[in-house]
């Protein structure tokens, strides 16, 4: 950045920064001043945070909604975090030897790799959804294949338990956790492996004090892309018609009262999202 001088440097770098100020940060504490305020039947339909009066600015601070959030539908947001935890390590544990598989490959076959852990995005994720869902049924693939082969007596329940939700958010955000490890260990230096060979290092130990330390960055991207959907999908899901969803799986009793119609037509639509298994 020689010749442009101070200012230009300070533009250069202040641009991306005011871009996230004003396209991100602004509306975020537009949306959390909007949290502390009352509902009311006005336009906008929420009281003011603080109001002028004779006497000085008074203000008009309220944590109702956070209460009745908590009150409510925190149980359920308590099971999306879990829920989506368990799926990210999941995610992690299977990810990271395809990653590593991929990155020690030949050359002409990591392309052709990388294509087949982005090939289930060319379909649409409710269309693989909906395919989960006919596998996993009572008269489904799985079931057929374990009663045909004497396995079971009767089908088993693959749908609608935490099995389901396990399977249907690591085989959706699977890839999220891939391809970054895969761009972290791609970068690695092999001589730093051969060169630990070389000193008496043994495979397991190589890879321990070597290969995962340098692969951190992308395990941690990896993790953050897996768990902020997992997290932002299950709670969609469960919080939608007054927490229709946790009340079909839970039976919890202070979300399975006094739910509308359209509170059910709208929760049915969405928590089957995280592959039918919220139903």
């Amino acid at each position: 950045m020689t010749g442009i001088g101070r200012w230009g440097r300070l533009a250069i770098v202040g641009l991306p920064f005011a871009w996230l100020a004003v396209f991100f940060l602004l509306p975020f504490l537009i949306v959390a001043g909007i949290s502390l305020s009352d509902s009311a039947d006005t336009i906008p339909p929420y009281t003011p945070l603080a109001t002028w009066t004779p006497s000085g600015i008074e203000a008009h601070l309220s944590l109702a909604n956070y209460r009745a959030l908590a009150d409510g539908c925190l149980a359920a947001y308590t099971g999306s975090l879990v829920n989506a935890a368990l799926a990210t390590v999941l995610c992690l544990a299977l990810g990271y030897p395809v990653a590593y598989a991929v990155a020690r490959a030949p050359r002409a076959w990591r392309q052709p790799l990388l294509f087949f852990v982005i090939l289930p995005f060319w379909t649409s994720f409710l269309i693989r959804v909906y395919a989960w869902i006919a596998i996993l049924q009572p008269s489904g693939l799985v079931n057929r294949l374990l009663l045909a082969a004497g396995l079971v007596d009767e089908p088993l329940p693959l749908l609608y338990n935490g099995f389901a939700v396990q399977l249907g958010l690591v085989y959706s955000y699977l890839p999220f956790m891939i391809l970054p490890i895969y761009g972290a260990l791609s970068r690695l230096d092999r001589d730093l492996i051969d060169a630990a060979a070389d000193l008496g290092a043994r495979p397991v130990a190589a890879f321990w004090r070597i290969v995962w330390p340098l692969s951190l960055p992308g395990v941690a991207a990896g993790a953050l892309l897996a768990f902020s959907p997992a997290m932002s999908r299950l709670a969609g899901a469960r919080t939608s018609g007054r927490c229709m969803y946790f009340a079909r799986v839970s039976r919890h009793p202070r979300c399975t009262s006094s739910i509308s119609p359209r509170a059910k037509i709208r929760s049915g639509a969405t928590s089957r999202l995280p592959i039918a298994s919220v139903s």
